[in-house]
């Protein structure tokens, strides 16, 4: 998958910016005027509303798995009371009061979360054509972004459905750049190349393709109502979270097509109501998500922006991946 763009969105000329740059993608992505210009009137509300209300505002856009378009806002601001504020009419900067109101209805989905002090994350998906009918267990999101100075990540994340499974891999090439990236989306060819569900199988097959790269960690797990099974090599960070548990997913040393030892699936119980998270290490190893209560329920997109705000060590790719499963 290819890096999100991220725009800052502090003054009102950087929100005709973002909306120029979402407008850009929705051409590419064959939207009509419609669904074009809700995409357009989502990020005006959304952009309008971080610079009257926050600080450090973001914007960050993203092509989905079926063609949609993801935007995140986040910003560092005071917070805000999602449920009055997502109310028409209610304004604490004497606007007219339909921003985030405006901005649900224009989407497809939406969800956000707010700490007062420590800002709001609000993440929203908008489609240009039907979506093909998901009886998928599993909803997944990732957000990344490249290392500074960069245009392309160094890091890249794959999924497969087979029903009820759920095969997800994501890589990070050495380094970062263009050859980074190299390595990393060969790993995630081999979910298409090769048909077996076992993720150590799977890293050591994808191992061989990739001796011609310049390498990459790997971590790969295999989702079913019964668990998941997992592998890894090199430094991806894999985590299952809860309210009560916070447990890491082991993985070997090693660096896929240069030198591993031989893999092995490791299973592990899926607690009720517990998260999936993986990310690369341009994501630092320890953070917590415990001083925000209620953040595990809310939509994985929101989750993984604000991990991603809050912890990328901001120096090189940084790739956060979060799966819940449904109901």
């Amino acid at each position: 998958m290819t890096p999100h763009q991220r725009f800052a969105v502090e003054e009102a000329s950087q929100v005709g910016e973002a909306r120029r740059a979402a407008k850009a993608m929705a051409q590419d992505n064959g939207f009509d005027e419609v669904a074009a210009g809700r995409l357009a009137l989502a990020v005006t509300e959304l952009g309008t509303n971080l610079v009257r209300h926050a600080r450090e505002g973001a914007m960050l856009f993203g092509r989905g798995a079926q063609g949609e378009i993801d935007v995140v806002a986040w910003d560092r601001g005071p917070g805000m009371d999602l449920a009055r504020c997502e109310r028409d009419g209610f304004s604490t900067a004497g606007s007219a009061g339909q921003g985030l109101g405006a901005a649900r209805r224009a989407v497809d989905r939406f969800s956000a979360y707010s700490l007062p002090g420590r800002g709001t994350v609000i993440a929203a998906r908008i489609r240009g054509a039907a979506p093909k009918e998901d009886a998928s267990r599993f909803d997944v999101a990732a957000l990344g972004l490249p290392a500074p100075g960069e245009r392309v990540s160094g890091d890249s994340w794959g999924e497969r459905r087979d029903g009820n499974q759920l095969l997800l891999l994501l890589a990070d090439g050495l380094g970062h750049g263009v050859d980074a990236a190299v390595a990393a989306d060969t790993a995630i060819a081999s979910l298409a190349e090769t048909r077996t569900n076992s993720p150590a199988e799977l890293l050591q097959r994808a191992h061989e393709s990739m001796r011609h790269t310049r390498g990459a960690a790997a971590a790969l797990v295999h989702c079913d109502a019964d668990g998941l099974r997992f592998a890894g090599a090199g430094n991806i960070c894999a985590r299952l979270i809860s309210g009560v548990q916070d447990r890491s997913l082991m993985s070997q040393h090693g660096t896929l097509g240069v030198q591993i030892r031989r893999l092995q699936d490791m299973r592990y119980d899926w607690p009720a109501h517990a998260i999936l998270v993986l990310h690369s290490d341009g994501i630092v190893t320890r953070w917590t998500i415990d001083d925000a209560p209620g953040l595990l329920q809310c939509d994985p997109a929101v989750i993984a922006g604000w991990i991603l705000r809050d912890h990328c060590r901001g120096r090189d790719d940084a790739t956060v991946v979060v799966v819940k499963r449904r109901p």
